[in-house]
């Protein structure tokens, strides 16, 4: 019955689903089934797939915004800020595997009718934090890209690990390793904030 399910509990499965299978690979059946109801219950309460991976989506991501603006409202611009954003992008997508997932399977075309949505959550995101770090970027060096690198790294690492030097693999899912990784971060950021040694300042 619609009456006893709650567009929390829809939400809640659709993002585990979303998640672990990607629009494409999730369908209104499956979220009926996880939740123990009917496709008819789930649109009743939450709408139809898309409008539900819409608002997964941007509860996901209205989650991200708010921890960067939560972090930037309180730097000054410059090097110092780029290290404190690094660590509260790594901090947050440890802890909210759910948000890498999403991302993770946006880059790979998943829900690709759906393409407004870079510009919508990550665009914004990206805008603020460059504009937080532009004093410090040496002019060869573009701020987007920068951030970037950041991105694909943290997403990098926290999707497949990094290869042991003997043999296996470390994972996010080892505090040591993220330690690590997190201090390797930190050194790549400051190399390219380094400026050119001729270019005289």
């Amino acid at each position: 019955m619609a009456s006893a399910l709650s567009r929390r509990q829809v939400v809640e499965v659709a993002t585990r689903l979303f998640s672990e299978l990607g629009y494409d690979g999730t369908s209104l059946r499956l979220i009926a089934d996880a939740t123990g109801t009917a496709p008819a219950a789930i649109i009743e309460v939450a709408g139809d797939k898309r409008a539900l991976y819409l608002e997964v989506v941007h509860l996901a991501f209205d989650a991200e915004r708010t921890m960067l603006e939560d972090v930037v409202s309180g730097l000054e611009p410059g090097r110092a800020a780029l290290h404190r954003i690094v660590d509260a992008y790594l901090d947050f997508h440890v802890e909210n595997p759910n948000n890498r997932s999403l991302w993770a399977h946006r880059w790979v075309d998943d829900a690709a009718d759906i393409s407004e949505l870079e510009d919508r959550y990550a665009r914004p995101m990206l805008t603020l934090a460059a504009r937080t770090i532009r004093d410090a970027v040496p002019p060869d060096v573009d701020p987007y890209y920068l951030l970037g690198t950041m991105v694909w790294c943290v997403h990098g690492f926290l999707g497949s690990g990094i290869l042991e030097r003997s043999h296996g693999m470390r994972r996010a899912d080892d505090p040591k390793a993220v330690a690590s990784f997190r201090h390797h971060l930190h050194v790549l950021m400051d190399r390219l904030l380094a400026p050119l040694p001729d270019a005289g300042y």
